[in-house]
């Protein structure tokens, strides 16, 4: 195993500088560059749907080409209004209806797509709402609307039955629970330094626990780095930066891994106990502090561009891109769950999420959010990743560091 070990490698010049904002780590820098920072081969958490969409686009593989599908006819069968409320408000092709659009008796409704309670006083013929339904790109090719027939999430009889009950939909329609309304519904307030209220805070203290211990050689992070409230006070805000050993941008959490693995000899694994205890403490040593990332050199800006155009590339059987949830439909609800914008995401990582009982580096909710929209996931340290979290980092500049912290 090669690993690049430089005498004095730790020493705080050039390594932790205080008053620089360079986008590049220094060349004294100790990284293991050839070891995989994560367990091999890397799995999907048991929990997360195990599908293969390899037939769809993922944020590595655009090549799959966007096929219009021609304008369809209806076919021949009876409408079922009854079973196509069923497919509406069903989970099982894909996601519910209701998760974007509102329909009358829905429960914690979203509100990214048009609400549909009125809808058949309109007067879109059954043409057109079936080929809507089954491949909205032929209308709009921007559409956030998933492809639902033309990527075999539904049937032609499905949609027909589903163009049968949208075509009942004349009545007003009020929420007797407020939540349910999108409108009403009341916006998480984060708490970060709340004990009692955020879980990820018992990660800072184990954290600050693994920063004093020693590894397997007999090293320790606090050997080189006595005084981490000062040494550390801005570091994180300044990530991820430039590693020309390995020619890739780090964030925190895979420099820790690679750093740590050649000081200490300790395994340190992308989204492990270990990592996100250390990365969280790490972090929020520099609660408060403005994010400074730039792009100030070729590198920074060549990998801005990539993750620029990563954002905004569909991928998955749902069709989806990070801006369609994140820039177009930000600050609006996918059913209980806020979509904050993209110039708001990355300052809040490490996340205790509500929802999973779990606390998420940002690598593992991209990962979530790709199985989300039936995409195959990437490993953590991915280049694509990279240039994701970097062009967070730059938009997200001037945000203060607010983590770990708590969302759904």
């Amino acid at each position: 195993m090669l690993k690049i070990i430089i005498l004095y490698s730790c020493m705080i010049i050039g390594f932790f500088p205080s008053h620089s904002f360079a986008a590049r780590f220094s060349n004294t820098v100790a990284l293991d560059t050839q070891s995989t920072v994560y367990r091999v081969p890397w799995k999907r958490p048991a929990s997360w749907r195990q599908h293969d969409w390899t037939q769809f686009n993922t944020l590595a593989d655009n090549s799959v080409p966007n096929k219009l599908s021609v304008l369809l006819e209806i076919p021949k069968i009876k409408a079922d209004v009854k079973k196509g409320r069923e497919l509406v408000f069903s989970r099982k092709n894909g996601g519910t209806c209701v998760a974007c659009h509102i329909v009358p008796e829905a429960k914690l409704a979203g509100n990214v797509g048009s609400d549909l309670r009125m809808l058949g006083e309109n007067e879109y013929s059954d043409k057109y709402l079936f080929n809507y339904i089954y491949d909205a790109r032929r209308f709009n090719p921007n559409t956030l609307m998933p492809p639902w027939g033309a990527h075999g999430l539904l049937s032609l009889e499905d949609i027909t039955h589903i163009v049968a009950y949208l075509k009942t939909l004349n009545k007003s329609h009020e929420f007797n629970n407020p939540l349910d309304d999108p409108s009403q519904r009341p916006i998480h307030q984060n708490k970060s330094l709340d004990l009692f209220e955020n879980p990820a805070l018992f990660y800072v203290s184990k954290g600050e626990a693994l920063f004093k211990l020693q590894g397997k050689n007999g090293k320790a992070c606090f050997d080189c780095h006595q005084t981490p409230e000062k040494t550390f006070k801005s570091w994180a805000a300044q990530m991820p930066k430039y590693a020309p050993s390995m020619e890739k941008f780090l964030g925190v959490e895979e420099f820790v891994a690679r750093h740590a693995l050649a000081t200490t000899t300790e395994e340190y694994y992308f989204s492990s106990y270990k990592n996100l205890a250390l990365t969280s403490y790490l972090r929020h040593l520099a609660h408060g502090t403005p994010m400074n990332v730039s792009i100030d050199d070729k590198n920074s800006k060549k990998t801005f561009e990539k993750g620029e155009q990563l954002i905004k590339q569909k991928i998955g059987q749902l069709n989806f891109s990070c801006s369609d949830c994140h820039q177009a439909s930000a600050k609006r609800w996918i059913r209980g769950q806020y979509l904050l914008p993209l110039s708001n995401v990355l300052n809040h990582f490490p996340v205790y999420r509500t929802s999973r009982g779990e606390i998420w580096d940002i690598r593992k909710r991209i990962q979530w959010c790709n199985v989300s929209i039936r995409a195959n996931p990437l490993p953590p340290d991915a280049p694509e990743y990279d240039a994701i979290e970097l062009y967070l980092a730059i938009i997200n500049k001037g945000k203060n560091l607010d983590a770990p912290s708590m969302r759904h």
